[in-house]
């Protein structure tokens, strides 16, 4: 007699634990798994490069605006400073008669024009001391003459005041060269 274990009986399966379909549907799977695995890798890396550019694009789309916005301040600024000095420019005649009246011993000229000078300096004016200085036809204006001792030319005498606003020339001064 046969011992009833050792019998393989088809219906009860065979002695192998998986059948070979089996295996190749677990291969089948496993394969799936990984290229979904690498699908997805490669979409994160795609969206991570797209993010980056965002990114950069956001951050240079700042600093453009940044730059933007330092040079229309610089603009507003520049042309105010214009527009004050253009206004400056139109009070110097006042100034010129201040001065002279003062020059000439007029009584009660000083407090006004000491007012209005401090008044245009408190805002940028400066007015241009070049006497004894050696001439500078960037900042004054010779309209007389008069021989010296053959070295470099020297402002002897400012005949107008000249004025600096803010840094540039607003009325260069007239003055008598001596040399």
């Amino acid at each position: 007699m046969s011992d009833p274990h050792l019998a393989a009986d088809p219906a009860e399966g065979e002695l192998d634990d998986t059948p070979e379909g089996d295996v190749d549907a677990a291969r089948t799977a496993a394969d799936a798994v990984e290229e979904a695995e690498e699908l997805v890798e490669h979409d994160v890396e795609a969206l991570l490069a797209e993010r980056d550019s965002f990114k950069d694009i956001a951050l240079r789309l700042q600093a453009d605006f940044e730059n933007y916005r330092k040079r229309v301040a610089a603009q507003q600024a520049d042309e105010v400073d214009r527009a004050t000095g253009k206004i400056t420019e139109s009070i110097l005649p006042v100034l010129d008669a201040c001065e002279a009246a003062f020059a000439h011993g007029v009584e009660g000229v000083e407090p006004i024009w000491s007012s209005l000078i401090g008044v245009l300096q408190k805002h940028g004016l400066e007015a241009l001391d070049i006497a004894d200085q050696p001439f500078d036809p960037g900042v004054a204006e010779a309209v007389l003459h008069e021989p010296g001792d053959g070295g470099e030319a020297v402002v002897a005498e400012v005949l107008r005041t000249g004025y600096r606003w803010k840094g540039r020339v607003l009325r260069p001064a007239m003055v008598k060269v001596r040399g």
